[in-house]
């Protein structure tokens, strides 16, 4: 009789960090107080229960997947924009796909005019909140007054019992132009930085996740400037190409959504997360199928246009490996 030796199955150790900007994910009642009247039954875009349902099992379908294939297991974090209130972040948790994960959320209402918001769901098996709270971005515009925009999500948590830093980000669109807003997206830059100089002096060499759609590709003034005389390294700045992105606009690609991280995780030590990988999470069922558009995402709306889709943005996701 021969025997085999029995293999232990490898645990898997890789852990998925991802953000995803979902593209306006209003729910269909009207806010009196912010200009979300396109997003009701009766608006411009004729948005209704059942459209709105169909979104949120969607978006929460696709976050289930992001990066399942490596680490068997849905994202430990995932940073998200353009979500208009807790209610809406609470219905995609509790969707079909998301349900039975224990995902829990941070999430602060922004002063933003159309009244979207960042926040980040975190899986609690994996990470524990200590401390979370909204840092205002305050940009001026050329008479002065504050242009309202999403505030930066700050959380400081532990992740699988490593404290991390984690900012969730939005930056202000490139709608005037990329080079007359270019300003706004440099004073979140420096409000980020100003809020790791203070870290640094309460904690010794403490890991930074810095996630979210900037408006700017990776060789931006403003990443650069973020970037310069730190620590932190840029993982995307290998994957965007004019072949690919996690945007198309006029058939343009760009990489607005980016996920930094600090040098500590190039460490090894036990008890710590090492860098395994970044990608742009672009499957085929994110995508347009056919036509002048194909390949690029396969958005909710064209104009007005109803298409069903996800989002205009595909999720971009960094993958960790605990070293136990």
């Amino acid at each position: 009789m021969i025997f085999f030796p029995f293999k232990k199955k490898k645990k898997h150790s890789l852990h998925t960090v991802a953000f995803y900007n979902l593209e306006n994910l209003f729910d269909t009642i009207d806010d009196p107080d912010t200009l979300d009247d396109d997003f009701t039954p009766k608006g411009y875009k004729k948005w209704t229960p059942k459209r709105y349902r169909k979104k949120v099992h969607k978006l929460a379908k696709t976050i289930s997947e992001i990066g399942l294939e490596s680490t068997q297991r849905p994202p430990a974090l995932v940073g998200i924009a353009e979500v208009e209130n807790e209610m809406v972040v609470q219905d995609l948790i509790n969707a079909d796909p998301l349900r039975n994960i224990a995902y829990s959320y941070v999430h602060y209402d922004s002063p933003d005019e159309r009244g979207i918001d960042t926040g980040l769901l975190y899986h609690k098996d994996h990470f524990e909140v200590l401390f979370s709270e909204p840092i205002p971005l305050l940009v001026y515009n050329l008479e002065g007054e504050r242009d309202t925009t999403r505030d930066i999500l700050y959380v400081h948590g532990k992740l699988n019992g490593e404290q991390v830093h984690v900012f969730v980000n939005h930056w202000p669109s490139r709608r005037d132009g990329d080079i007359a807003t270019e300003y706004k997206r440099l004073e979140a830059a420096k409000t980020i930085k100003s809020k790791m100089a203070q870290i640094d002096e309460q904690y010794q060499n403490p890991n930074y996740i810095i996630m979210g759609d900037f408006n700017d590709n990776p060789d931006s003034k403003s990443i650069q400037w973020l970037i310069k005389d730190t620590d932190l390294y840029n993982p995307m700045e290998k994957l965007g190409s004019p072949q690919r992105g996690s945007a198309n606009y006029r058939r343009s690609w760009s990489l607005f959504d980016q996920i930094i991280v600090s040098h500590n995780f190039f460490n090894y030590s036990k008890g710590t997360h090492s860098f395994a990988h970044a990608n742009i999470f672009d499957e085929h069922l994110l995508t347009e199928w056919k036509g002048k558009f194909k390949g690029t995402p396969y958005r909710t709306y064209a104009g007005r246009k109803y298409l069903g889709g996800y989002s205009d943005h595909f999720p971009v996701y960094i993958q960790l490996k605990y070293n136990a």
